[in-house]
């Protein structure tokens, strides 16, 4: 018998940034768990960003605290 909660969940899912869909799957294997950028994710309002979103705000982020 499966356990429910070891099923993956995912969702189909529009990057709140720039609308790109993705597929998130809610879970510690999710793509951004394999992403070194740990950003307090998502702003308020937001929903998950796309790979590209979330490197670009890790980016700006990482930027703004070297200054």
């Amino acid at each position: 018998m499966t356990n429910r909660l070891e099923m993956d969940s995912s969702r189909c899912v529009a990057c709140s940034r720039c609308g790109a869909e993705f597929s998130c799957s809610q879970s510690k294997t999710c793509w951004c768990a394999e992403e070194t950028a740990r950003l307090p994710m998502p702003r308020e309002g937001e929903d998950c960003l796309c790979r590209e979103c979330l490197r670009k705000a890790a980016s700006e982020t990482a930027g703004r605290a070297q200054t």
